[in-house]
């Protein structure tokens, strides 16, 4: 049994046939995928990568009492093949370059969910069976499936027109075409630079059919071999020297092109030479990281737990430790303040260092005569012995 298979069991087959579409209120509900096309470019892909990276920094964690073997199986990876960073750089890529990502879950024999995984179909349609909302997926290799949407979790970017899906990147067309012309201006200047062309005049040839044949005899005899000294007889005449001059994209206009990727993308060169640190990074964190985890542990949660098992707890959070991406200075002046009034453990402390834990270090700490601070933490003060 192969993997599209286990994603989608023949218990969806009806629907293949028998399902219609689904009325949505702004948009007809279709997805199509862009097949990679923007990735190809070498400044998108730098800037998604960036974002993909520090996205699969995120640390997974889920809560409640709900469905306990299925909790532990995530807690190991969110499938048998991927760990949870591979997942989570594969599922940021693939929503940047499509503008919607799916999520879909594996089952066991006996109807449990064992598993998640990221799916890149090549289209996708809400249709409607029997009062039911299924997701009708095609695939590059031409097979068909169709899940419940609420087995399944769509996150989405640019999302106006559309009820369950992305807008998509045609905003972003003009710079990719500025992009691929910069390339090919930059190949033809390297091609050219290579070579030499030549126009003249020839006092004996009338007959076109004869001028090219001494046009060919010419490059033959004199422009393919390894000399680099060339003679030509006195019949030429006006030999001039064709200069070409393609054209190639200056700083500023690079810049600018940079500029709209970076905007678009919400990354600038400090996240894309890893260079950001303090509030820098905290800023690229909370617009352009934070966002993707709050959005996924969302629509996870639904997928994952009924509603009346989100009421009782039971959810899936996406986090990450901020603190270590401040510079050194600012880390111990946090830790120091933080530890200082028990807010902070020495195991806390020690992890924004990337420290492992010790023993005995999940105790906080008050200043004074430093204090072990319990559950119920109780302030001592110290007597004041002036005049005594």
């Amino acid at each position: 049994m192969g993997l599209f298979e286990r994603l989608f069991p023949g218990r969806t087959a009806a629907v293949k046939q028998a399902a219609t579409y689904f009325e949505a209120l702004n948009y007809t509900p279709v997805f199509r995928s862009w097949k990679g096309m923007m990735y190809e470019q070498e400044l998108v892909r730098s800037a998604i990568d960036a974002l993909a990276r520090h996205s699969s920094k995120l640390e997974f964690t889920i809560s409640g009492s709900a469905k306990p073997s299925l909790q532990i199986k995530l807690k190991h990876g969110p499938n048998e093949y991927q760990s949870w960073s591979q997942f989570l750089y594969q599922a940021r890529t693939i929503l940047e370059v499509d503008t919607t990502l799916f999520i879909v879950p594996a089952f066991d024999k006996y109807g449990d969910v064992i598993g998640i995984y990221p799916v890149t179909p090549r289209a996708a349609t809400i249709e409607e069976y029997n009062n039911i909302l299924f997701v009708k997926y095609a695939f590059f290799k031409g097979q068909v499936a169709a899940i419940e949407l609420e087995d399944c979790a769509i996150l989405t970017k640019f999302q106006y027109d559309r009820e369950f899906f992305g807008g998509g990147n045609a905003a972003l067309l003009d710079t990719m075409e500025l992009l691929h012309l910069q390339k090919q201006g930059i190949e033809e200047g390297i091609k050219n630079s290579a070579s030499f062309r030549f126009m003249a005049k020839h006092k004996r040839f009338v007959d076109p059919d004869d001028l090219e044949k001494e046009q060919n005899r010419f490059v033959e005899k004199h422009l393919t071999g390894k000399s680099g000294f060339l003679l030509w007889p006195n019949e030429y005449e006006d030999v001039q020297q064709i200069q070409s001059k393609p054209f190639v994209v200056d700083a500023d206009q690079q810049k600018l092109i940079n500029t709209n990727v970076s905007n678009y993308f919400g990354v600038n060169e400090d996240i894309l030479q890893n260079k950001a640190t303090g509030d820098a990074w905290s800023a690229f964190y909370e617009g352009a990281i934070e966002t993707f985890a709050i959005q996924l542990s969302e629509t996870l949660t639904r997928m994952l737990f009924t509603f009346r098992e989100q009421s009782n707890g039971c959810k899936v959070m996406f986090t990450s430790n901020r603190m270590q991406y401040m510079t050194n200075r600012d880390k111990l002046d946090v830790i120091a303040q933080m530890t200082d009034r028990g807010i902070m453990s020495i195991n806390d402390a020690r992890e924004i260092w990337n420290m492992p834990p010790v023993e005995g270090g999940d105790i906080r700490v008050i200043r004074g005569e430093y204090y072990a601070a319990n559950d119920k933490l109780t302030v001592v003060q110290e007597d004041d012995n002036e005049g005594n």
